[in-house]
């Protein structure tokens, strides 16, 4: 159990069932608003820079939506794919799935998450990158996958935590990450911040 108060409040600022779900897991007690934030990528922008950017930007929505609760912290957080310098976003429809899947198909690929908490006067920020390798997928496994419906809204074409999980022959690193919040750096920033976690679900 951390040793802190109960005064401070968590805002997740994103619409991710699944981040919303890995926070409830380890009891951590927050509200939820989507912030209103372009997610378009520069030019001029590494992936690295991009997720950082829109992290920050969201975590900067969320505070201000709620600059009337005192105590409140606001989590911004964003997630990519690359397979080698192909950054792979949510498929446009089966031939843009189709393409990821045969890239990332029987090789290693990067799953990296940005994460930025912040309230009016300090800011924690970090960067995770998860390698995961995909076992050797024949077009008839593709097709199987994608009429699951469970690609459509995912970052790289595919979710882990769900029946993505099957296409995975290896994973190195956190694992969370690949779900899209790194709880391994997540929590000492909880505890820098002063919000608990291991909290107990109100009824």
């Amino acid at each position: 159990m951390t040793n802190t108060t109960s005064s401070n409040r968590l805002l997740l600022a994103s619409g991710s069932p699944r981040r919303a779900e890995l926070l409830a897991q380890i009891g951590v007690a927050f509200s939820q608003c989507p912030p209103s934030v372009p997610e378009q990528k520069q030019a001029s922008e590494t992936p690295q820079e991009y997720i950082q950017r829109l992290a920050q930007d969201k975590s900067a929505a969320g505070l201000l939506t709620a600059s009337e609760q005192s105590g409140l912290w606001a989590l911004g957080a964003d997630t990519v794919v690359l397979c080698g310098d192909r950054l792979l976003e949510k498929p446009q429809n089966f031939t843009d799935f189709e393409s990821m899947m045969l890239a990332l198909s029987g090789r290693e690929h990067s799953v990296m998450s940005a994460i930025c908490l912040r309230n009016q006067e300090r800011q924690f920020s970090r960067l995770v990158e998860t390698r995961v390798r995909f076992r050797h997928l024949s077009h008839q496994t593709i097709q199987a996958y994608w009429h699951t419906g469970e690609p459509t809204d995912k970052a790289g074409g595919y979710g882990i935590q769900g029946m993505g999980g099957a296409l995975v022959e290896s994973i190195s690193g956190s694992y969370s990450n690949v779900v899209g919040l790194p709880l391994e750096a997540l929590v000492p920033m909880l505890e820098q911040a002063g919000i608990p976690y291991w909290q107990e679900a109100e009824s």
